[in-house]
């Protein structure tokens, strides 16, 4: 396992004002390169070390354009046995020096990483009733890791409890760890190597080797609480006497204890054993996280459930199992940071890479090897201080992973769409040669991905519509399409700025409920404008789309959920003082539906927080361009002008580029806004129903959206444009304070 830095460039979009004249002038979107750091994290098998040494040749140029003389003060960081096995052959082929750093702190420090980095990072691991396995994964960024035990299962067992970042101490462990478990078997069985010995521990009944409960007693031994089918002694079928002399064979004349049999026996012997061990340390020191990482592990879904039975079995359920996704990357993660220096700010934000730039094709592709990729964040994301219950928010209505239909039609669904989606991609660099082959370039990579998830679900994490967005932007990203729909964004912009003013006149004629309902229903038939939608997309480019249209799809109420009285009333007798409002689409979206919705929040005196993506996704409004609309807008409507002077309207940027929204992972200056804000309103299907549909907050919410997908609407037991305006009251859940977990730290150094 082997990891290294890197700088890039990576398109971006820069939008700017087009002339002086706010009130009539467009703006201007250009595609721009500005410069990335990618952390790359890969991992060979050991008996590909040449091919792994090759590949580092090639990643780092100061290596490749190098002597081969060590002693020119070149370091390489390594960690674990093979720093010393491989040592000499690290510094005569790459030149280098190798420092040899601690094994268990570097695990630690690699734990901590990817536990604050990584969304999904650990999981919970079970099997269904039918033998499926099922991943359920846990919210860790942006909150307070520790303290934990991290139970680290290699030849032997080593039990650390974690305090901080900086604090751990080795408080216990046992000499039957993976060696055991390979070793015994290797003398029990024929199978040769430890994943030919896992694979016949799969296929094996311990039940043939173990003596349970019931062979002693007949059956349950109530009095004590024993189960009939619990183990009463490992291998207790096996014992051979003076009586039995030769091995026992059942009535056909085969062995009774197979060699799957034993390997099953052994594995839950051993991990029954831990299993123990890391419950007791854990109730010793009181502690709730118990982490699993290790030789022993490795990822395969029957280590993990003989682990997890076993601690469950000790807890008596209070505890459950907790594993890593990327447990193999921990020391090589520990080690790189060692070599970053004590300046290395673990604290600063990175996000996963799903569309890895990894060069594969300059190297092997018959040899096997897995990539993890980060890449830094410009702005530091944080938990959004208005959640009431972070550590068990879940962002996304549905899971994907253990869910097979709802997981077929979502990659069946982006399948069919992708095509379409390459195609507008290329039209939107009219002109420029390559487009069309980038084009093809995004429809392959992506289609690889689905492939990838279709068959692997849990490969990056929790799967769920967010991620597979998330995982079409960044191929589109990486094959130069950063903004494919500004031009639509800018003609919807251009027609409804000119049919604001009219809308707002009309507005203020009405009495005071009535005007709450008509902005309510305006809100709705605005979000009607999503590109991302199959079925709004069929209706644009046919026979065209316009804002009083939309306005006739808003079903009459009361709606699929209906929460208008509830809000008009609370409005109406206290207006609010601050309301946070993340918005979704350019165009008839936000400036028909959401500003004049703005210009009543003001009018009631209460400040307003338009929070908009810091980077572009369908066409939803960004940051950038959301500043140049309000400016604009502000030219023709006088109190939106002076309430952005006076900073009673402030935009602000979400630090996200995708159409949902994770809000344990929002911008730090948007956290810094929210402790006057009193009203939180989610717009539009990612970030309402896709996203947060089930978030409870310590202010009152609203969250709008209309249904423009007929499976999500079946789901939500409506129709297709059924309308969702869901107001819910604060929850009772003290509000966490700002920036708690996160330290203020240097920068990683860029060497």
């Amino acid at each position: 396992k082997l990891a290294y830095y890197s700088e890039a460039q990576r398109p971006a979009v820069r939008t700017t004002k087009r002339g002086k004249d706010d009130a009539s002038s467009a703006y201007e979107v250009e595609t721009i390169n500005e410069p990335s750091e990618l952390l790359h994290f890969v991992k060979f098998e050991t008996q590909y070390i040449e091919t792994c040494l090759d590949f580092i040749t090639q990643e780092c140029p100061a290596l490749r354009n190098g002597s081969t003389d060590h002693k020119q003060g070149r370091h390489l960081k390594a960690t674990g046995g093979g720093a010393f096995k491989y040592r000499a052959l690290l510094e005569d082929k790459l030149g280098v020096v190798v420092d040899k750093e601690d094994e268990m702190k570097c695990l630690i420090t690699g734990a901590n990483f990817v536990l604050n980095q990584v969304p999904n990072e650990s999981f919970i691991y079970s099997k269904g009733v039918n033998g499926t396995s099922n991943y359920d994964y846990q919210n860790n960024t942006g909150q307070n890791i520790h303290p934990y035990l991290l139970v680290n299962i290699g030849s032997g067992v080593s039990i650390l409890k974690v305090d901080s970042p900086t604090e751990y101490q080795r408080i216990g462990g046992t000499a039957m760890g993976g060696g055991t478990f390979w070793g015994l078997g290797s003398l029990l069985t024929k199978a040769q190597g430890f994943d030919a010995l896992l694979d016949l521990a799969e296929h094996g009944s311990s039940r043939n080797v173990d003596m349970l409960v019931s062979d002693i007693y007949g059956g349950e031994y109530a009095a004590l609480g024993l189960p009939g089918d619990l183990t009463a002694s490992c291998f207790g079928k096996c014992v051979r006497s003076y009586h039995q002399p030769t091995e026992s064979r059942d009535q056909n004349g085969e062995k009774q204890q197979r060699e799957e049999d034993i390997a099953k026996s052994l594995l839950h012997m051993i991990s029954n054993d831990i299993g123990q061990i890391a419950y007791l340390n854990a109730r010793l020191h009181n502690l709730e996280r118990i982490y699993f990482a290790g030789y022993f592990l490795r990822g395969h879904p029957l280590t993990m459930h003989s682990i997890s039975y076993a601690i469950n079995y000790w807890s008596k359920g209070d505890i459950q199992a907790l594993f890593l996704r990327h447990e193999g990357y921990l020391g090589a993660i520990g080690a790189f940071l060692a070599g970053a220096g004590p300046g290395a700010d673990t604290s600063e934000t990175w996000i996963e890479h799903f569309s890895s730039t990894t060069k594969r094709e300059r190297h092997n592709s018959v040899i096997s090897y897995d990539v993890l990729e980060l890449e830094r964040r410009k702005c530091k994301l944080e938990v959004l201080p208005l959640l009431a219950h972070p550590r068990s928010y879940r962002p996304d209505l549905f899971d994907l992973t253990n869910d097979v239909s709802a997981r077929t039609y979502w990659i069946e669904l982006m399948k069919a769409g992708v095509g379409k989606v390459g195609q507008h991609a290329a039209c939107s660099q009219l002109g420029v040669p390559d487009a069309v082959d980038r084009s093809e370039a995004f429809k392959k990579k992506f289609l690889e991905r689905l492939v990838c998830v279709q068959d692997t679900p849990n490969h990056y994490g929790s799967l769920s519509i967010r991620k597979l967005l998330d995982v079409r932007g960044q191929c589109l990203l990486q094959s130069g399409f950063v903004d494919s729909y500004s031009k639509e964004k800018q003609h919807e912009n251009e027609a409804a700025l000119e049919q604001l003013k009219p809308l707002l006149e009309r507005l203020e004629t009405l009495p005071f409920q009535e005007r709450q309902f008509e902005l309510a229903r305006n809100v709705l038939a605005g979000n009607v404008f999503d590109w991302g939608a199959q079925a709004v997309v069929k209706l644009l480019e046919g026979e065209g789309l316009d804002f009083e249209d939309s306005v006739k799809k808003v079903p009459e109420r009361p709606w699929l959920r209906d929460g208008f009285d509830e809000y008009c009333k609370r409005v109406e007798e206290r207006p609010y003082q601050c309301v946070m409002l993340f918005v979704d689409n350019s165009g008839f979206d936000i400036i028909l539906g959401i500003f004049p919705l703005v210009c009543e929040f003001l009018r009631q005196g209460t400040k307003v927080i338009l929070a908009a993506n810091s980077e572009p996704a369908l066409n939803d409004v960004q940051h950038s361009e959301l500043l140049l609309l309000a400016d604009r807008i502000g030219a023709r409507v006088p109190s939106v002008r002076t309430a952005l002077l006076e900073n009673r309207l402030v935009i602000v940027e979400t630090g996200s580029s995708s159409p949902c929204i994770d809000l344990t992972r929002v911008d730090h200056q948007l956290c810094q806004m929210c402790r006057e804000v009193d009203l939180i309103v989610l717009e539009g299907m990612g970030r309402a129903i896709h996203t947060n549909f089930k978030a409870q907050f310590t202010c009152d919410s609203l969250k709008v959206a209309i249904i423009k997908n007929q499976w999500l609407a079946d789901k939500l037991g409506g129709t297709l444009f059924s309308a969702i305006f869901l107001f819910e009251k604060a929850s009772s859940r003290p509000i966490v304070q700002i920036g708690a977990t996160n330290s203020d730290s240097p920068l990683l150094h860029r060497t």
